[in-house]
Order: C-alpha cells, then sequence, then structure tokens
C-alpha cells in the first residue's frame, strides 16, 4: 500500500516529491515506489454562501437575519474544483492505505486538509508532517518522525470554529448594515476595531494642545551640559520666566563638577524575529508593507529555502533547533556575512535563555535562518533585504553583549543643576553584526551619545562660555504606519500573526482607510461606519477574547460546540442592535454620471488598479471602468500611464499630460524593436478586463458575488 501525501501548494509539493523520489507525473500528482504527493491551490473547500442553504437567501433582506445553519456546509471552490478533484481520485484509489497531512503547520494549514478530506468523505488513517522549514533535510527528519494525526484534531476544531464564527458574524453584520443602509457597508471582528483604534489616534491628535516649553543649555569645560530640574530631573519647564531668570543667573557663572559616575554597562542583542517584528522592521527601514513583506518571507521560505517558516509568533528557538545552529551559520556565512560568520564558527557558540527556550516556542519557532546553501545572486533585492534583516538579527543573537563604559557628569552653576555624559565602546559584542552600526530609534533618543569626554575630576571648575535658552512645543501622538499599526493590533490581541497583514489591506482594499504619504488616515466612509456599527463590535476586547477561547480549543480546553453557542447569540444581539439604528449613510463620492440602468447618481470609486463609476444602488450593481492602471510607460517622463475609454477610443494618459492612442502606442512600441504583437496587447487588455469584472475585495467574494460591488470582511 502507498501513502498519499497531501501538500498545501505545487511548489512545496514537487519539494516533498523530490526527497520521498516520487518523480512519476500521474494525474495532478508525482508517485514513486512508496508515495504518491498530490497538492491543494490553498483552499478547496469553504464554507457554503447563505444560499447554499436556502434560495431566498440570494436576496439580501433584512427579515431574512439572522441567518443561523444548524449545520454548515462546505462546497468545493469552483474556481479550483478541478485540483480538488485531482485530489479526491487519489483518495479514493485502493492502493492508498494512509494520508499524510503536509500542508502548512498551523491552524489554516490544518482547515485546508481537513476540509477536503471531509469532504471527500475520506476514512483512511491520517499523519501529520509538522517542519517549519521545506529543506531537504527537514522535509526527510519530518518523515522519520510523522506524528499522529488525531493529535491535531483539537487544532482543527480551532480553525473551523474560526471560520465559523466569521461567517456567523461577518455575514449577518455585513447583510443588516448592506441591507439597513443600502450601501455597501461590513463589519468583522478584527477589522472593525483596527478601525475604531486608528480613527482613536486622529481623534487624539485632532484634539491635541501643543504647549510650549523650553530648555537651557551652556557650555563649561570644553562640553556641553544640560539643565535638570532638581526634583523631577527633567530638562524641560513650562515657565519661560523661569528659564530667562535661571540663564541670567548662569551666564557668566562657573561650573563646578559635583559628581563623576563612570560605569560599565552591557546591552544586549534584539530578540529573533517573529513575523510581526519582521514586518515592523521592514516597513521602517524599507517602506513596505505588511503583505509585502510576508509574501517576501514566503518565496524564500518556499522558493529559496533559506529561512524558515514566516507565520510565526515566538522569538525563540528550541533546544533541538539550538544544537543546528553551526550548520545553519555555516550556511548563511557568505558574501557580506562570511567575516561576521566565520567569528562564531571559531570559538564555541554561546546559547541562553535570551533566545533558547522551549517553554516559549509556540507552534513554530522564531524565524532563523535554514542549513540550505545560499546563492544571494540568485535573490531580488527586496528579498536580500528581508534575509539581510533575518541573518544580522540571528548572527546577533550568537554574540557576546556590547560593554560600554558610560560616564555622567553633574555639575552646579547658578545654583541649579547640570548634566552632560557620554560613552565609550569597550567590546562591540554583538553589535559587530552590523556593519553600518546599530540603529535603534530607542537609544537614539538618550541622553548620552556614543561619545569620549575629556578626563574630568569632581571639584574641579570652569567659566561658562555660553548659555542658550532652546524652545520647543510638545507634540500629538504621530498617527499610524503600517509598522506601528501591527504593533497596536499585536498588543491589543486583534488578529494573529498570519492575518494582520490581509486585514489591513481588506481595510485599504474596502476605501475604509488610506494612506497620506506614510500615514494611515480613516476615510469618511470608514468615520460614517464605525458610527452605525455596534458598539461591543469596535472593541478590541472582543476578538481579543476569541484568540484566548480559539486556543483553549486547540489545546482541548474549552469545546467547540460551547463557543460556537456563544457566537450564535452574540451573532443575534448585532443584528438586533443595527437593526434598531437611527444613523443615516451619506455618500460623499456621488457623481453627476447618471446610472445606465436605474437613473440614479454614480459612485466615484479607486479599485486597487483601476478606478470605476459604481451605481449608489447595490440592488442595482452596475459599474464600469473610467481607467485603468497600466505598465506602459510614458516616453516622456518614463511614468506609468492610466488607459482611458472602449475599443477604438481607447487612450493611454500620463500624469505629466501626454496622451496616446492605443493604436498609435502599439505602432510605436513595433517601430522601437519591442516585439510586443497585437496579440500581446489583446491577451493584456482581456486580463485587464477580467480584473475589473472581478470583486474589489476577494475576502467574502464568493459569498458576497451578488453585490458586485468591493466588500470586505475578517479573518
Amino acid at each position: 500500500m502507498k501513502t498519499l501525501v497531501i501538500a498545501e501548494k505545487p511548489s512545496v509539493g514537487r519539494d516533498i516529491a523530490r526527497v520521498l523520489k516520487c518523480s512519476r507525473n500521474n494525474q495532478g500528482a508525482l508517485e514513486g515506489e512508496q508515495y504518491v504527493v498530490t497538492w491543494a491551490l490553498g483552499h478547496l473547500v469553504t464554507l457554503a454562501d447563505p444560499e447554499g442553504y436556502d434560495a431566498k437567501y440570494k436576496e439580501w433582506r433584512m427579515e431574512d437575519l439572522p441567518m443561523m445553519p444548524d449545520r454548515f456546509k462546505l462546497v468545493v471552490i469552483r474556481q479550483t474544483g478541478k485540483q480538488f478533484q485531482i485530489v479526491k481520485n487519489h483518495l479514493g484509489r485502493k492502493d492508498i492505505g494512509e494520508v499524510v497531512i503536509a500542508t502548512d503547520a498551523g491552524r489554516e494549514g490544518e482547515l485546508v486538509a481537513r476540509w477536503i478530506l471531509k469532504m471527500t468523505g475520506s476514512r483512511k488513517p491520517v499523519k501529520r508532517l509538522w517542519i517549519s522549514s521545506v529543506t531537504d533535510k527537514a522535509i526527510r527528519e519530518g518523515f522519520r518522525h510523522l506524528k499522529d494525526g488525531r493529535d491535531y484534531l483539537s487544532l482543527y476544531a480551532a480553525a473551523e470554529a474560526r471560520a465559523e464564527a466569521d461567517w456567523l458574524v461577518g455575514i449577518n453584520g455585513t447583510r443588516a448594515l448592506t441591507c439597513k443602509y443600502n450601501a455597501q457597508l461590513s463589519c468583522g471582528r478584527v477589522q472593525t476595531p483596527t478601525l475604531a483604534m486608528i480613527a482613536a489616534r486622529e481623534k487624539e491628535i485632532r484634539n491635541f494642545v501643543p504647549e510650549k516649553y523650553y530648555g537651557l543649555t551652556v557650555s563649561a569645560h570644553g562640553i556641553t551640559w544640560t539643565w535638570q530640574d532638581k526634583k523631577s530631573g527633567s530638562s524641560r519647564t513650562f515657565d519661560k520666566d523661569r528659564a530667562k531668570t535661571i540663564a541670567e543667573r548662569t551666564s557668566g557663572g562657573v561650573m563646578e563638577i559635583v559628581r563623576v559616575q563612570k560605569t560599565m554597562k552591557k546591552s544586549y542583542a534584539p530578540g529573533l524575529y517573529d513575523l510581526t517584528e519582521l514586518q515592523r522592521d521592514a516597513n521602517k527601514r524599507f517602506g513596505f508593507s505588511a503583505k509585502e513583506t510576508l509574501n517576501i518571507m514566503q518565496r524564500l521560505y518556499e522558493n529559496h529555502k533559506v529561512l524558515t517558516y514566516p507565520r510565526t509568533d515566538s522569538r525563540f528557538i528550541g533546544k533541538d533547533v539550538a544544537e543546528t545552529l553551526k550548520e545553519r551559520i555555516e550556511a548563511c556565512g557568505v558574501g557580506p556575512y562570511r567575516k561576521i560568520a566565520g567569528k562564531l564558527l571559531l570559538q564555541p557558540l554561546r546559547t541562553n535563555k535570551s533566545f533558547v527556550d522551549d517553554s516559549k516556542v509556540s507552534d513554530h519557532h522564531a524565524i532563523i535562518p535554514t542549513e540550505q546553501f545560499v546563492q544571494l545572486d540568485h535573490m531580488s533585492s527586496d528579498e536580500r533585504k528581508i534575509y539581510d534583516l533575518v541573518v544580522r538579527r540571528f548572527l546577533a543573537v550568537l554574540y557576546p553583549p556590547c560593554e560600554y563604559e558610560q560616564t555622567k557628569l553633574t555639575g552646579s552653576c547658578g545654583g541649579e543643576q547640570w548634566s552632560a555624559g557620554g560613552r565609550m565602546m569597550k567590546e562591540p559584542g554583538w553589535q559587530s553584526a552590523y556593519e553600518s552600526g546599530w540603529d535603534d530609534e530607542e537609544e537614539e533618543n538618550e541622553v548620552l551619545s556614543m561619545t569620549r569626554l575629556p578626563r574630568l575630576d569632581e571639584g574641579a571648575q570652569a567659566d561658562v562660555t555660553q548659555v542658550k535658552i532652546s524652545e520647543g512645543q510638545t507634540k500629538p501622538p504621530a498617527f499610524y504606519n503600517e509598522g506601528t499599526l501591527l504593533t497596536a493590533m499585536e498588543k491589543g490581541g486583534l488578529g494573529t500573526v498570519a492575518t494582520r497583514a490581509d486585514i489591513i489591506d481588506k481595510l485599504f482594499n474596502s476605501f475604509l482607510m488610506e494612506k497620506k504619504d506614510k500615514d494611515i488616515r480613516v476615510t469618511s466612509k470608514g468615520r460614517q461606519l464605525l458610527g452605525l456599527v455596534p458598539e461591543d463590535l469596535k472593541k478590541p476586547e472582543l476578538t481579543a477574547d476569541w484568540e484566548k477561547k480559539l486556543l483553549a480549543i486547540s489545546e482541548g480546553r474549552l469545546k467547540k460546540k460551547v463557543f460556537i453557542s456563544e457566537i450564535r447569540s452574540y451573532t443575534e444581539d448585532i443584528v438586533g442592535e443595527i437593526v434598531g439604528g437611527e444613523g443615516q449613510f451619506r455618500h460623499e463620492n456621488l457623481t453627476s454620471h447618471l446610472c445606465p440602468q436605474c437613473g440614479k447618481r454614480m459612485l466615484s470609486v479607486q479599485g486597487k488598479n483601476s478606478r470605476l463609476l459604481v451605481c449608489q444602488d447595490r440592488s442595482c450593481g452596475y459599474r464600469e471602468t473610467v481607467a485603468r492602471k497600466t505598465n506602459a510607460r510614458c516616453p516622456k517622463c518614463h511614468k506609468k500611464m492610466e488607459m482611458y475609454g472602449k475599443g477604438e477610443a481607447q487612450t493611454f494618459v500620463c500624469a505629466c499630460g501626454y496622451k496616446e492612442k492605443l493604436s498609435a502606442f502599439q505602432n510605436r512600441r513595433q517601430k522601437e524593436g519591442a516585439g510586443v504583437s497585437k496579440r500581446d496587447v489583446q491577451q493584456y487588455m482581456k486580463r485587464q478586463q477580467k480584473e475589473a469584472s472581478q470583486p474589489m475585495n476577494n475576502a467574502f467574494a464568493e459569498a458576497f458575488a451578488r453585490l458586485n460591488i468591493g466588500k470586505d470582511g475578517d479573518d
């Protein structure tokens, strides 16, 4: 008998097949003497749409809410139905005696495989491959130590509970809002409190009243001294007259050194990366969105196989992984890392509880390099940037602490206290891993800089040569950017490491929030939505409570049916609250264009890759594309142009004012020798039209297909 291995993606399936010596193609699978390896394409099976329970739910009507299926139905996703049939056929083979689930080792990965097995009715014994990297070595080790599939039934229960709860709250809440206000509105237990958090920050900034403050510095003994309040230790005063009085008393005075403190200090390397910390750093340093960082990490994990599993919330490794550190250092010790890694290999490796702790490893350990040989020239520029962050952080924790001598001087002049100080590096330690120097905002804000001070003794006196009064204003908190929003979501228990990037994307794609430079702002639509959704749904405590209960289900401490029963009651409450609401929704993007189907004014909507006109009446659903983003470059300024019009009138338009008809563009490109054929352009235009006909957001897309305009949902 053979074993069927189900991977989550074709690329991972092919890697597993190569290791298991499965080289014969067989109907969407790779087969060998002992194993048959096939794959999903992400989810192949999902929860049925409301109309899958009753045809009346095709119409969105308030009187049908809340929709509460007694038992949830599964359906095969239409777009991947062919692949599902392939997997089903292999599961039904008589020579297949056992199944190995080799989908991503996490909650959603478990759901991908279990729903396939449930939909096919397979009763064959199940084992689980649980690995954190897809190198050949990790795959071989994983198959030597396969787990009993029954050990992961609780994880499956938690994953299914999450999906069913999001269906109940998301679909019922969204239909209630949409029917009540005749506008494409949606709510969700992660996206709504996230949006509320951004709105609260904006309100805090709007209501902030700045205050002027003053600081003083003087020059003496060849260094700059800063005034400090004797009681509070603050270097600011909000009393301008007090600052002037101190300056007058100090000017022309003598600075006496009353205390010299020299202390040897140690600083330790920052912890290893989990996904959220990596997304935060990548946003701060390179401006990458959370989604971009996750996608790059996924390529480094799946394609290059040089980094471990990205969707982890742990910043520690276990003792078993610590035993492989030497091989990992050797693998990544190439190019710019050769010297840093080489020093580590010349001495015994240092491990301690700061990064090796089995009790702090969740489903997966921290993101670190694998034992796979690295070919940096095979990586894109963006992949190199993310890889560099991970490798340097990994090497840094293996170095000893950074040691420096900190000197703090306390002086007295004019009856006031003054301070100065600096640092002198003794041993760079872990900072050696950062060739251009360690860059950290918190350290930059410290009073003491890494500078050498002249030798000074207590009791020494010197004339004050210069007195300066500085003036500043208190600042409001900063607007959220993607990095700081991730931090706030993590602290508030909103979402998981695997879903936060998608939630942020959904909020952008559903026009509930927007970017102004790097700052994230709530749109008019978002602000109105927050005024209409139930108050309880805006609180981060809700989703944090869900995640705690889902964790309890995955650990066998809570029954799934108890959790779902609570969600059913909660769904009834929020639908009732929406129905009884007295608010109004006003479209602020109305245009003078009239809908050709119903005659109502249309809305101007900015999609991800196009600008559209959408009928304001959701029951009409008419929409048309006004302009589409293209990859065609302007011959004058070389920026990407937009495509306007239809048929023969299709025209490229650039922001610089340049215009060019599609036919002229084709002729020009052929003359330039670009080899762009008419067929290429036709295929491109078909692809653009297909994208324009798709829903603007993919979450709940199947469920909301009848709406045929932008929708969104939640994890």
